[in-house]
């Protein structure tokens, strides 16, 4: 192994974890994570001799992990909807309304966008800047899509009065 291998190698030891529980705040689904996250290392492994250099890679890692769950996120929309004729003969189950609910049922819910800042804001705690950065957006929209977000918890969690907080994710 060279020198560069060695090095990202003990990046993804030390951060992976990290990574993962980002990702999976992003999605809310484990292996969906886990696959988010091998391929924001992928694309991380490719720059990385020019991000060790900048001295960013925490920085990068994040952004590349943000952008491909926003990214992934479309793209399943996109799947998701067919248009057909005809009404499937299989109906799907109605979703029991007394079931628990767990915090990040409810951070599923919102918009990709909205879940993406909502995650790095509150649970990775970063800076307006830095979210608008990483999402390749003004800082007027982090703010926005943090206050939609917010507001579309709040009523989520005012229908669901047993929900656990934001805290119980953690």
């Amino acid at each position: 192994m060279t020198g560069r291998d060695t090095e990202f190698v003990e990046f993804v030891r030390t951060r992976g974890p990290s990574l993962r529980r980002t990702a999976f705040l992003l999605c809310g689904d484990w292996h969906r994570a886990e696959d988010l996250v091998q391929i924001a290392l992928l694309k991380l492994f490719r720059a990385w001799s020019r991000i060790k250099a900048a001295e960013a890679v925490e920085s990068y890692a994040r952004t590349v992990l943000v952008r491909t769950a926003v990214d992934e996120s479309r793209r399943i929309v996109r799947r998701r909807e067919r248009v057909s004729d005809s009404v499937p003969e299989v109906v799907a189950p109605a979703e029991n309304p007394d079931a628990t609910l767990d915090a990040r049922r409810v951070l599923a819910m919102l918009p990709a966008r909205q879940r993406a800042v909502i995650v790095l804001r509150y649970w990775e705690d970063l800076p307006i800047e830095d979210v608008a950065q990483m999402l390749g957006c003004a800082e007027g929209t982090v703010k926005s899509q943090a206050a939609k977000g917010l507001a579309t918890l709040r009523k989520l969690l005012a229908r669901e009065p047993h929900l656990l907080a934001m805290e119980a994710v953690r």
